[in-house]
């Protein structure tokens, strides 16, 4: 069974974790004390919607409509899964919190 709690939670970087963008690679990285996760695009993209603001089905909402409405719900249910398979790793590692 997974952690994420359900879909009105609002995911939040913990206070000791900072999305940077690395100037001279341009790749984007989660800072938190004595260590870095390099992200991808979209992790990058998922964890700047990680303010505490947006519940789950909101981030994934605006996700989705990123992609565009071409895609339908197949690529909503792509993105809905990677998302919380990615905010699931976060909160592992620490560098999440959940805010009701």
């Amino acid at each position: 069974m997974s952690a994420i709690p359900p879909g009105s939670a609002r995911p939040k970087l913990a206070r000791k974790v900072r999305l940077k963008l690395d100037r001279h690679t341009g790749e984007h990285w989660l800072i938190y004390p004595e260590r870095g996760l390099r992200l991808n695009a979209s992790a990058a993209r998922i964890a700047a919607l990680c303010q505490g603001e947006l519940q789950v089905t909101e981030l994934v909402e605006r996700l989705a409509a990123e992609t565009g409405p071409m895609h339908g719900d197949h690529e909503r249910e792509r993105i809905e899964r990677d998302v919380r398979t990615f905010l699931e790793s976060l909160r592992e590692r620490g560098l999440l919190e959940w805010i009701p």
